[in-house]
């Protein structure tokens, strides 16, 4: 059947659409480590898609119907698998990534003499990548561009199900569609998980490694996951060009005139000029605004989105910090457990919401009850948290300055040490504090594994850090943390809550579009408008719900 073809030919798009988008924010953390980006410059990167998608999508509603549309999803398709190849690039464009180790003797505190300032301009240098700046607006041009390719994947792919598709399959095929599509953040946080466990670097060196994946300086192949996704990308938009532009639309014999008259009243009303349509825009928009009913709507989906795309950002950092789990570990529970937990959650509201036939009077009921159990699900999380980890020099003092701080003079301790201000290469000292370097702890003396005479195990001779009459110790590596056990309990209650919060998404979404139904010429403009403030729901429909009934959807 041409139809369940096209159905699966575009949840497989969906799916690798989404599976790209899920991978780049599973490996957000390593890119800020990578290019010294900060929170902020990486949370711009990760929404720039939206601006282009938003910039174009109104254009949509008025080619949707004069275009050939399964042909423009093959080509927004390859533009997305453009813009994952650009992403990858600054990996290329860029220098080897440098950290701090043991084979640098800037790294160490040496008390006989202090550093040559041509030595430390070298280690300096090492340090410095290509322009982060250029790199950061390639990476926001790669974004761009896939929000532009992503404009036509959704609304497009499902006009075109529900135009030719037969009137009592059409929300199975949707279903199927979305059913497919649902486990692509799933796959990409699990892509993202066995990514960052290889080095990034795999491909420009071949020495052996002190690093390991729970090292904090460690950074993965966050590129290598990028140019999978554009292959799946590219593979899974080649066949929409073998679609024609029209299908045979199979429908019962004795509804055909009704069907032949309602196509020929679609045609009348499409024809309606570019320059009409763009005076129209205005007008609709602020009737819109006007909408106390619809604002509500909109106000609801969007604190709901905004929830999911805060969580789908910043959730494996906010694990990564917290709880001292590593990228590839946070990844791996996040694409396991949290982001399926939600998808079947959207599947089953769908579910209730046809079986128990709610009306515009209930969704929201439904979704207040849903909605509160989760906010009572979460109350716990606020007192699950870890304490911040003593940092020498950050958040306390080294031995009897208790205010001190790298801006500072140095403590007594590092007096000849000359520690370089960029070095990063984490220590836990025997007196369970941290600090940012060996040589910021004045550690003189490095012994090796001897399974691995690369790998550092211990730091001794440690100025700064007293046990006894005598200097003490330091191990590679963060401090444990004081709570990892909350990790596991934490996941499942953010993973339960979000099951819980999930049912009410395609009721309210439906919601939307059930009152969109009603209002003549409102749809594509209300969706638009959904799209600017929710940065999940970007969706335009050319089909009307007008004749739906109240009952299930």
């Amino acid at each position: 059947m041409p139809y369940l073809v096209f159905v699966l030919c575009h949840g497989l798009l969906q799916l690798t659409q989404l599976l790209y988008s899920a991978y780049l924010k599973s490996s957000l953390t390593t890119i800020e480590r990578r290019f010294g980006l900060s929170s902020f410059s990486s949370g711009v990167i990760s929404s720039l898609h939206e601006v282009g998608n938003t910039a174009l999508i109104v254009f949509v509603s008025y080619f949707g119907s004069r275009i050939h549309r399964p042909r423009l999803i093959g080509i927004g398709g390859l533009l997305m698998s453009l813009s994952a190849v650009l992403m990858a690039l600054p990996h290329f464009l860029s220098q080897p990534y440098s950290y701090s180790g043991f084979n640098s003797r800037m790294d160490m505190c040496d008390l006989t003499a202090n550093s040559s300032g041509l030595e430390r301009c070298r280690q300096e240098s090492s340090h410095r990548l290509s322009d982060p700046s250029g790199l950061w607006l390639l990476m926001a041009c790669a974004q761009l561009l896939f929000g532009v390719g992503s404009v036509p994947i959704q609304p497009f792919g499902i006009s075109y199900v529900d135009d030719f598709a037969e009137p009592g399959n059409s929300p199975l095929y949707i279903a199927i569609l979305f059913a497919v599509s649902v486990f692509g953040p799933a796959f990409g946080y699990l892509l993202g998980s066995v990514m960052l466990r290889i080095y990034v670097d795999v491909d420009k060196t071949q020495q052996v490694l002190e690093l390991t994946p729970k090292d904090p300086r460690w950074v993965g192949a966050w590129w290598m996951g990028l140019l999978i996704s554009s292959a799946c990308l590219a593979l899974t938009s080649l066949p929409y060009f073998f679609f024609p532009r029209h299908m045979q639309k199979g429908v019962p014999e004795k509804v055909i005139g009704a069907e032949t008259d309602n196509l020929k009243e679609d045609l009348q009303r499409s024809e309606v000029s570019l320059v009409d349509f763009l005076k129209m825009f205005p007008r609709l928009f602020v009737r819109l605004l006007l909408s106390p009913f619809f604002l509500l709507l909109v106000l609801s989906q969007c604190c709901f989105s905004s929830v999911i795309a805060g969580l789908a950002t910043f959730l494996n950092k906010f694990l990564e910090f917290q709880y001292s789990t590593s990228a590839a570990y946070s990844n791996l529970l996040i694409g396991a457990i949290n982001l399926p937990a939600a998808a079947i959650g959207m599947l089953l509201g769908g579910v209730i919401m046809k079986r128990a036939g709610l009306s515009m009077k209930a969704i929201p009921r439904f979704s207040i009850a849903v909605l509160f159990v989760s906010i009572l699900l979460c109350l716990p999380l606020f007192f699950m948290g870890c304490s911040t980890q003593n940092v020498a020099g950050v958040n306390v003092g080294y031995r009897g300055q208790v205010d001190w701080h790298v801006r500072r003079p140095p403590p007594s301790c590092l007096a000849n040490c000359s520690c370089p201000k960029n070095a990063f290469n984490p220590v836990c000292g025997s007196d369970n504090t941290e600090y940012i370097s060996p040589c910021h702890a004045g550690c003189s003396v490095v012994s090796f594994d001897h399974q691995n005479p690369h790998r550092v195990q211990a730091y001794n001779s440690c100025s700064c850090i007293q046990e006894g009459a005598v200097p003490g110790s330091a191990r590679p590596g963060s401090c444990a943390n004081s709570c990892p056990y909350y990790l596991l309990p934490v996941i499942f209650l953010i993973s339960l809550a979000g099951f819980i919060a999930s049912f009410s998404h395609n009721p309210i979404y439906m919601m939307v579009l059930r009152y969109l139904g009603l209002q003549v010429g409102f749809k594509v403009m209300g969706v638009f408008l959904l799209t600017i403030v929710a940065w999940k729901v970007q969706r335009t429909r050319d089909y009307s719900l007008t004749e739906k009934q109240e009952g299930p959807v």
